[in-house]
């Protein structure tokens, strides 16, 4: 059975990024505390959006959630390379990792060369 929705919450820091992939359900990021993180968002038509997670009361530039639509690649990275991001996702219907895809990076830029630069930054470390 399906889980109605499914939450994580995690720490990125030490120039620590998460790279590239998508997943078939709404997936909605939390800021908890610490520096802005920048959550990368790819659409079906090459469009970027980056949303800044951040307290939004001190970073006015931020928001203190967004949402990444069912299949949209995204990635996510601090704004500043040396901060650090307690961050959360909530998905519904919930996770599951047969829905998950980490994309190849090589693909992701054929698909979107004018984002090439930021696709291969984010990538997966090989």
């Amino acid at each position: 059975m399906r889980a109605a929705f499914t939450a994580i919450y995690f720490l990125l820091c030490d120039g620590a990024h998460s790279a590239w992939h998508r997943i078939r359900s709404d997936e909605v990021w939390h800021f908890y505390a610490g520096d802005p993180l920048d959550v990368h968002v790819l659409d079906g038509n090459g469009t970027l959006v980056t949303h800044r997670l951040g307290n939004a009361l001190v970073h006015p530039d931020a928001v203190f959630q967004a949402v990444v639509k069912a299949g949209d690649w995204f990635a996510a990275e601090c704004h500043d390379s040396s901060g650090a991001a307690l961050v959360g996702c909530t998905v519904a219907p919930g996770f599951e990792f047969s829905e998950f895809e980490l994309a190849e990076p090589g693909a992701l830029e054929a698909l979107h060369p004018q984002h090439r630069d930021l696709i291969a930054r984010l990538g997966p470390k090989v």
